[in-house]
């Protein structure tokens, strides 16, 4: 096989999904090199065509076909297809493909090689299983809408999909792992990915607390996950900055460039390489805090970095964008056609993953 071969070159999927959890999945799979035919409703197509660029963002590199499973020619069709598919996805509500002989159970039967993916909002078991649901709605019942803020604020929903795209990225995870065993075995693969699982996945620690001794994590609003005083974020003198000095070293340089030593090198006195609070813990955020106040955001973003602090000025998403394309550690994707635009593409960069290119070139979608 050539080195200008696409990780998935060869590969098939019959993409039943609609929306975000299950597209982006497939989205994954094309952009490595994977035939991706989408098959929508001729009647109500994909909702998420209301918003033609959403669509494109999660559908680019695809094949679009309007195929109706509730007719004969319809099924027909969907079968020719699946015939040639190594990989069947679908996130209707369980049951719903059943209805018209393609469930997993129906389809891996005729062909246990295949490997199918289903995606939804609380997987195939439990009493939960059929229950319709919504990114928002699964924070809910995940405990996630709870993590966020402090202590005895209202429920605090993330501000953007974040399970619907973690889920895609876990069944992207899974079927690539499926892809793998079976060329090695020959064997099929049935999973049931859910929103919920990709809910409990994104929250791992706190998740793993939970289970473990039934303890519910305290709400800790912008602090850090280490709880350390220099891990927060507070105003400065044109915003809000960031900060990540977790360690006495890192608060002691935090403390350096903020030229407040002599106040704050006291209070760390005796406190090993693990600190993360102490017995001056509010004394410090308050230290801290009345500094900030006192610099402008940006340049201390830079000498706090220099000096080894992690620390970030708060961003808008429209400028972190833009400025991280601009420096280079963001990678836009182009999208010709009629609806020019640029992806982020997936996440990391690879030399040849994508058939010997930085990007794949892609398909246009209809």
């Amino acid at each position: 096989m050539p080195s200008n071969t696409a990780a998935l070159h060869g590969v098939t999927v019959l993409d039943f999904s609609h929306v975000m959890a299950g597209p982006f999945a497939t989205y994954y799979l094309a952009a490595l090199g994977a035939r991706v035919i989408k098959i929508e409703n001729p009647a109500r197509g994909d909702s998420l065509r209301g918003k033609p660029k959403s669509f494109q963002a999660f559908n680019h590199g695809k094949e679009v076909l309007a195929v109706d499973l509730s007719t004969e020619q319809g099924r027909a069709q969907a079968w020719d297809l699946f015939a040639s598919s190594d990989v069947m996805v679908d996130n209707m509500r369980p049951g719903v493909m059943e209805r018209f002989g393609f469930g997993q159970k129906q389809v891996r039967a005729l062909k246990p090689s295949l490997i199918h993916c289903s995606i939804s909002a609380y997987g195939h078991e439990g009493p939960w299983s059929q229950r319709p649901a919504y990114d928002h709605v699964v924070q809910a019942a995940s405990g996630m809408a709870m993590m966020s803020g402090l202590p005895g604020d209202e429920p605090i929903k993330v501000g953007f999909p974040v399970i619907d795209c973690a889920t895609g990225m876990l069944a992207a995870l899974a079927i690539i792992a499926a892809i793998r065993r079976r060329d090695l075995t020959g064997e099929g693969e049935s999973i049931d990915a859910s929103m919920l699982g990709a809910a409990f996945q994104l929250m791992y620690p706190m998740t793993v607390m939970a289970m473990d001794s039934g303890e519910v994590p305290s709400r800790k609003g912008n602090v850090g996950f280490t709880g350390s005083p220099g891990a927060l974020t507070l105003p400065c003198k044109d915003g809000w900055i960031a900060l990540g000095a977790n360690t006495p070293q890192q608060l002691a340089g935090l403390a350096r460039v903020l030229n407040i030593e002599s106040v704050v090198l006291p209070l760390l006195a005796g406190q090993d390489r693990g600190f993360v609070g102490g017995n001056h813990a509010a004394q410090l955020r308050e230290v801290l805090a009345t500094a900030l106040r006192e610099h402008d955001g940006l340049d201390l973003e830079q000498r706090l970095n220099a000096a080894n602090v992690p620390a970030a000025k708060v961003r808008d998403l429209g400028q972190a964008t833009q400025e991280s394309l601009s420096n280079g550690s963001l990678e836009g994707w182009p999208v010709g056609g009629e609806l020019p635009m640029q992806l982020p593409g997936l996440g990391f960069r690879a030399e040849t993953l994508f058939g010997g290119h930085s990007q794949p070139s892609g398909a246009k979608v209809d």
